[in-house]
C-alpha cells in the first residue's frame, strides 16, 4: 500500500508539472547565466553612425590595435558568462570572410583581408571560459537580393556558415527591423530558426517572441515589475509585438519564453568618441542588474569596442567594478544561519519546500537577530511559474511588520529596503496558478557600501 501511494503522488505531481509551460533545459542554463555581454562592432564604429547604409566602403574598417583576448579577459573579469557578436549589423558588413558577399573583412585592410573577427572573437572567448553566441540582422541594406524571396536563400547560406565554421553556439540574436522600402519582405523565420535548431540544439534563439528568448519591452534596462516567463505568441511576430505585453509576459501564457534585458552600457550601441563621458557607472550598472536579474529576467550589456579594436578603459572599468560590488553584496547568504533552511540556501531548484496560498510560511534565520537590507528569492521554475502575489513580513519588537508586496518571482526576485534587523521572517503567497507552488531558495544579504 504504502508504494501503491508514494506511485500517485508521483503521478500527481507530474500532472500538476504538466499544467504549465515548463523550461527546456537550454533556457534554464541560459537564465542561470543571469549577465551576459553584447560586442556591437562594425563599420559603424569608424563612421559615427548607429545604422549604416549599406554604402561604406570595407577600406574604413581597420582597428589597429584589435585584440579579442582583451575583450574576452575583461569581460571574463567582469563576471559575464557569454559574449554575442554582431557578425552583421543592418549595414550588411560580415565580420567574417563570407563566401556570399564581397562587403566583409576579407575586402578590408585589416590584416590585409586575411582576417577573421568572428573566428578571433570566438576563439578568445572560449578560451577564457566564456560562451559564445552571434547576432546576424536580418535587414541587410547592402545585399542586391534583399527585398525578395531570394534573400532568405542568401541569409540562410550566411548563417549557415556562422553555424557550421565557428564551433559552438549558445544563442543566435535576431531581430524583425527591415527598410521601409521593403514593407513586403517576408522572413523565413521559421526556416532561419530550424536550421539554428538542427546545427546547434544547445543555442536559445532570441527574438521579440522567441522562440527560446523574448524582448524585455524596452532598450533602457527595466524588466517588469511583474514579469512571466510565459507569453502567447499568436499574432506577434519579430518586430510585430506589443512592448508593454512583453514586458509584464502572461501568467496565461502557453510557451514559456522568459525575457532578455538588453541594454548599453553608452548612450549608443555603437562606439562613438563623444559618449566616453557618458558611460554608465558601477552604480547604474548594479541598478541594472537589479531591474532585469532581479525580476526573472536576464541582464544583456552591451559593451562596444572602440575603433582601436579594443574595449575603452573606463568601459572595462566600470564593469569590472559593477561585478565587484555584486560579489560583495552576495558572497554571503546571511540565511544559511537557519538551521531549518538548508533546502533554501544550496543552490538547488529541486530541494524546494511547498507553500499553500494565504498560509503564512515562518523562516527561522538563527537564534540571533541579522542586520540585512536585499532578499533573494526563488521559486521552482522546474514545477513552471506559478507565484502571481506574495507578502513578505519580519519579526520586530514582538510583532509582524510588513517588509513588501511583490508580484511574480520566477527564476528570481530581489528586493532591495532600508536595513532590519531580525532573525524571523514570514512569507505568504496572496495568489497563484494552480498546481504546487514551491519556494526554491532565500537568500539573505547585506548591501555593499559602494552601492
Amino acid at each position: 500500500m504504502r508504494y501503491l501511494t508514494l506511485f500517485f503522488l508521483l503521478i500527481a505531481t507530474l500532472v500538476q508539472a504538466q499544467d504549465l509551460p515548463l523550461p527546456h533545459s537550454r533556457q534554464l542554463a541560459w537564465q542561470q547565466m543571469e549577465t551576459t555581454a553584447f560586442l556591437h562592432f562594425t563599420v559603424n564604429t569608424f563612421t559615427d553612425k548607429e545604422w549604416g547604409d549599406g554604402t561604406e566602403s570595407p577600406s574604413i574598417f581597420s582597428p589597429t590595435k584589435f585584440d579579442a583576448k582583451q575583450w574576452a579577459t575583461a569581460l571574463k573579469a567582469a563576471g559575464f558568462k557569454l559574449a554575442i557578436l554582431t557578425a552583421k549589423h543592418h549595414d550588411g558588413f560580415c565580420l567574417w570572410p563570407s563566401k556570399y558577399t564581397e562587403h566583409s573583412v576579407k575586402n578590408s585592410p585589416w590584416k590585409n583581408g586575411q582576417g577573421d573577427i568572428v573566428r578571433e572573437v570566438a576563439d578568445a572567448c572560449r578560451a577564457a571560459g566564456l560562451k559564445f553566441g552571434f547576432y546576424l540582422s536580418p535587414w541587410d541594406r547592402h545585399e542586391p537580393s534583399y527585398g525578395t524571396a531570394a534573400y532568405n536563400d542568401f541569409y540562410k547560406n550566411q548563417l549557415r556558415e556562422l553555424l557550421t565554421e565557428y564551433g559552438e553556439m549558445y544563442e543566435v540574436w535576431f531581430d524583425g527591423a527591415k527598410g521601409e522600402n521593403a514593407k513586403d519582405m517576408h522572413y523565413d523565420f521559421e526556416g532561419y530558426w530550424a536550421m539554428v535548431r538542427e546545427l546547434q540544439p544547445k543555442a536559445v534563439m532570441f527574438s521579440d517572441v522567441g522562440p527560446d528568448v523574448r524582448w524585455v519591452g524596452n532598450e533602457a534596462g527595466n524588466g517588469g515589475e511583474t514579469c512571466w516567463s510565459t507569453i502567447i505568441t499568436q499574432g506577434m511576430a519579430p518586430g510585430v509585438a506589443d512592448a508593454t505585453y512583453l514586458n509584464r509576459g502572461d501568467e496565461y501564457g502557453d510557451k514559456w519564453i522568459p525575457a532578455e534585458t538588453d541594454v548599453s552600457i553608452r548612450p549608443g550601441w555603437f562606439y562613438h568618441p563623444k559618449e566616453d563621458d557618458k558611460v554608465r557607472s558601477p552604480q547604474n550598472l548594479v541598478n541594472l542588474y537589479y531591474q532585469s536579474v532581479g525580476r526573472n529576467s536576464l541582464l544583456l550589456l552591451n559593451i562596444p569596442p572602440n575603433r582601436e579594436g579594443l574595449l575603452s578603459a573606463q568601459d572595462v572599468t566600470n564593469i569590472k567594478e559593477f561585478r565587484s560590488i555584486l560579489d560583495e553584496t552576495f558572497k554571503k547568504n546571511l540565511a544559511k544561519k537557519g538551521k531549518k533552511l538548508a533546502k533554501l540556501t544550496d543552490g538547488e531548484f529541486n530541494t524546494a519546500i511547498p507553500l499553500t496560498t494565504m498560509q503564512a510560511q515562518v523562516l527561522e534565520l538563527g537564534k540571533k537577530p541579522l542586520r540585512f537590507d536585499r532578499i533573494a528569492l526563488q521559486e521552482n521554475i522546474l514545477n513552471g511559474q506559478r507565484i502571481a502575489e506574495a507578502k513578505l513580513e519580519y519579526w520586530s519588537g514582538g510583532q509582524w511588520k510588513e517588509l513588501a508586496t511583490f508580484s511574480t518571482i520566477g527564476y528570481k526576485r530581489l528586493l532591495r529596503f532600508k536595513p532590519i534587523e531580525t532573525n524571523k521572517l514570514r512569507i505568504t503567497v496572496l495568489r497563484a496558478l494552480k498546481g504546487q507552488v514551491e519556494l526554491a531558495e532565500i537568500g539573505v544579504y547585506q548591501s555593499s557600501s559602494r552601492e
